[in-house]
């Protein structure tokens, strides 16, 4: 069987570094709020090219920190609106909602699965505060147009970077577009923990400094407690196991997109659907390699019936979740389509050329 994901093999490519960084902190005594934590955000901050990284327990809470700060800072309230694909994983719109905000859906390009940027303005009201963009399956999802837009309305652009890390557009990483950015680093991501962790990235030092107390119970200063805070905290074990590992980010995209360019020009059926890969190959990092078929079903069985494991991402949108009930009679025509269609069959930085070929020939042979 190939894996959708062997996350034993990919951890244990580092191994060696690995271990002796958990031992570091299993002597050091010091587990939370430490200097692997300091360490960590400092490289993530130089990585990404920003001013400000802010270790955090998950990516949802990366999310919901920032638009949090950006309530308690008095630049949004509750009831606002912020817009956020249709086309998405839910984590996204559940840090919109949590906050009290309201979100608004905006239907995906069918050719990249990204928000349709010319479909933002039309949406827009004067309860709009934001644009959330979600670079989807390690595609950046970025433009001119969108930045025009932001300005013209006065609007801030938050990234979801969950699935994107490394991603570049015009020579500016994924986490730097935007006014924030929030990160996940759940095991299964180009970037990996060993468990829940995520980060926000940003320029503005003022929203930093209020993320970091939000996140630490709403406070700077200890039993001071100046916000109404969370408990959000990347540990220090956490934050030495990706810091060895994001020394190898770039590395390990790379082959990721090695691994696409050969299922793109190499695939060859008539009942596959393939994703897009942009012009700059840069603006992709294939978290995930994601086909369409409008024989998924079938075609899922067949991978798995000849050893290959595939999962679906994602297999009901949003709008039509329980959790969003008032959604449920609501028309997403491009996102329902997307959801009934889509597979996503294994792409990562261990497999070898013998999983390569058989993954391609098994696509050609449905």
């Amino acid at each position: 069987m190939i894996k959708f994901l062997d996350l034993q093999k990919i951890n244990l490519k580092h191994q060696d570094e690995i271990e002796a960084q958990l031992l570091e902190v299993f002597r050091s005594g010091w587990y939370l709020l430490g200097e692997k934590t300091q360490t960590f955000e400092n490289n993530l901050a130089s990585y990404i090219g920003v001013s400000h990284a802010i270790g955090v327990a998950n990516g949802l809470d990366a999310l919901r920190l920032i638009l949090r700060a950006y309530i308690e800072l008095g630049v949004m309230n509750a009831g606002d609106e912020i817009i956020v694909p249709s086309n998405t994983y839910i984590a996204s719109i559940l840090a919109i909602s949590d906050n009290g905000l309201v979100p608004i859906l905006v239907e995906p390009e069918i050719n990249t699965y990204n928000i349709d940027i010319s479909k933002i303005e039309e949406k827009i009201t004067l309860k709009t505060k934001a644009v959330l963009i979600v670079h989807l399956q390690g595609r950046i999802v970025f433009s001119d147009e969108l930045k025009q837009i932001a300005e013209k309305h006065h609007l801030k652009i938050i990234e979801d970077n969950a699935q994107a890390i490394g991603a570049e557009w015009n020579g500016i990483k994924s986490g730097n577009l935007g006014d924030a950015a929030g990160f996940s680093f759940y095991p299964g991501k180009n970037l990996g923990a060993l468990g829940d962790a995520g980060a926000v990235t940003t320029n503005d030092e003022t929203l930093a400094k209020t993320i970091r107390a939000l996140a630490n119970y709403g406070s700077n200063q200890k039993y001071i407690n100046i916000y109404k805070g969370l408990n959000s905290r990347l540990d220090e074990i956490q934050a030495a196991v990706l810091d060895v590992k994001l020394k190898y980010i770039d590395h390990e995209n790379k082959i990721r997109r090695e691994i696409a360019k050969r299922f793109i020009n190499e695939i060859k059926n008539p009942y596959i659907i393939l994703p897009e890969s942009p012009e700059n190959e840069g603006e992709h990092v294939w978290h995930v390699f994601v086909i369409r078929s409008e024989r998924r079903d079938e075609l899922q069985a067949h991978l798995t019936e000849n050893g290959i494991q595939t999962l679906i991402h994602y297999p009901v949108p949003p709008h039509q979740q329980d959790a969003y009930k008032e959604w449920n009679l609501l028309s997403f025509p491009v996102s329902e389509k997307i959801h009934k269609e889509v597979l996503s069959v294994p792409i990562s930085p261990v497999m070898n050329k013998e999983e390569i070929n058989m993954i391609i020939n098994c696509l050609n042979q449905f």
